[in-house]
């Protein structure tokens, strides 16, 4: 197998072609803490030493190179133990939004871990506080954040119950979607329907990762049994065509993170990822993230990379833009801003080309 820590096939020397600069972005697919970017993580290492994350830039970048999926999950949750506070996580949120705003990115659903924070001791009520101030802060950058809360499935079931009672309690405003996050191999997700059900009970939307490390039947399994509406990664879809022809009928988006995917290990060669197959064959795919922070990329190179590597054309960029739009959770009126930033942009394109 190739090193998923190789280096992306779109350098971050390359200059970002000015149209996916430009063009007005939504993000579906993104966690709060592998958001943030190397200099506000070296911040909080430098804020809790004892953590042993490590305080200098390249050392930090070498602690990101992930051997496997397990390895990426076993860093992610040692950076975890850095956010202990409730100004760790309005200063996160912060974070993202002002690097989203940099990105022209005007909307974003952030994926929060509540339990991850609660285990740290941060209080219930000021959890919700901390990401509502963090969000007032990102919107006076320019970006409309929305919360989708997961579960980390390595904590398991009692995990899901914690997390499904803080939301029932304590969710804050713009809260619109409940997740599942974390390693699939062992954490079925059957066991959390009653879990989602309650989620679903709130008017949230069930949005899980599945399909990202195991094979076609966890994604069924989010759809039958977590009552899925939008999938989080979802590329092993493709290696069932009966399960494609399922989510082109059922319109089931994918939310997919290439460089993500390359960097776990989920797909060993960014030629061979399936975004173009699942794409060509009629599924709802948008482009995102994950944890740019941690895997070295942002939102643009994203769409950059599917501009140079699977081909696709600016006008298929900006389709990709707004089917993001058009799959994601924001109000009617900010969805039909955001179209017609995007629509101008592409005309501006046209009259020059």
């Amino acid at each position: 197998m190739s090193n998923p820590s190789a280096v992306s096939p779109i350098s971050r020397e390359r200059p970002v072609d000015p149209f996916v600069h430009a063009l007005p972005k939504a993000e579906l697919h993104v966690h709060l803490l592998g958001a943030a970017s190397p200099e506000t993580v070296l911040g909080l290492a430098r804020r809790h030493p004892q953590v042993g994350v490590p305080t200098e830039i390249e050392e930090l970048r070498e602690f990101y190179r992930f051997r496997d999926f397990a390895h990426f999950i076993e860093v992610y949750i040692q950076t975890n133990q850095l956010v202990t506070t409730p100004q760790d996580v309005e200063d996160l949120v912060a974070g993202v939004g002002a690097d989203m705003a940099a990105q022209n990115v005007r909307y974003a659903e952030l994926t929060v871990t509540p339990d991850s924070q609660l285990l740290m001791g941060i209080a219930p009520d000021e959890l919700a506080e901390a990401l509502l101030g963090g969000r007032a802060r990102a919107r006076e950058a320019g970006v409309e954040l929305a919360w989708i809360f997961d579960i980390p499935g390595e904590l398991g079931l009692e995990s899901g119950e914690r997390t499904i009672a803080w939301v029932e309690q304590h969710a804050p405003d713009g809260t619109v979607g409940f997740g599942l996050g974390g390693p699939e191999i062992g954490v079925e997700r059957p066991q959390f329907a009653d879990v989602f059900a309650r989620a679903r009970a709130l008017g949230l939307a069930s949005v899980p990762h599945a399909g990202e490390t195991t094979g076609p039947q966890t994604v069924r399994d989010a759809l039958d049994t977590l009552g899925a509406v939008r999938i989080g990664h979802g590329i092993r879809a493709a290696d069932d065509p009966a399960l494609v022809a399922e989510l082109v009928e059922r319109r089931v988006p994918l939310e997919i993170a290439p460089t993500s995917n390359l960097r776990t290990g989920a797909v060993t060669a960014i030629e061979d990822h399936p975004f173009v197959a699942l794409r060509d064959a009629g599924v709802l795919v948008t482009l995102n993230s994950d944890d740019p922070g941690m895997f070295d990329t942002t939102l643009e190179h994203e769409y950059q990379l599917a501009h140079d590597v699977f081909g696709l054309s600016l006008a298929d960029l900006a389709d990709v833009a707004r089917a993001a739009v058009d799959v994601s959770f924001a109000p009617d009126t900010l969805k039909v801003a955001i179209r017609d930033e995007i629509d101008v942009v592409v005309a501006e394109a046209m009259l020059e080309s």
